[in-house]
């Protein structure tokens, strides 16, 4: 039984969500990447309060394949920090067969 885990990620437009998910997904980093419609993020900044629209990722992985991804996440995005926070998935009420794709269509 393969760990499965979700990467929560922003970037900063559509374009550049795209870039990330093409290369996370022909690398086989991640089964499949939901690209999520603009958001607004309200945060602080070197002392400054900003406003700023973020497209939001949700990266379906191996938790082997997470650091990978990780790691290739930063060196695509163009953020000094992006988000990126892994979510562990439940096997318990979760499709074993959508979590067992995950895990075939991964390379650790």
């Amino acid at each position: 039984m393969t760990d499965i885990v979700f990467l929560y990620v922003t970037a900063p437009d559509a374009e550049t969500a795209g870039r990330i998910a093409q290369a996370l997904v022909e690398e086989k980093l991640a089964a499949c990447v939901n690209i999520h419609g603009e958001m607004r993020s309200v945060y602080e900044w070197d002392g400054k309060l900003e406003t700023e629209a973020e497209t939001p990722m949700l990266v379906k992985t191996t938790a082997a394949a997470a650091d990978r991804a990780r790691d290739r996440i930063m060196a695509l995005h163009p953020y000094d920090e992006p988000c990126i926070a892994a979510l562990p998935v439940q096997r318990a009420g979760s499709s074993a067969s959508f979590l067992d794709w995950i895990a075939r269509a991964t390379k650790a």
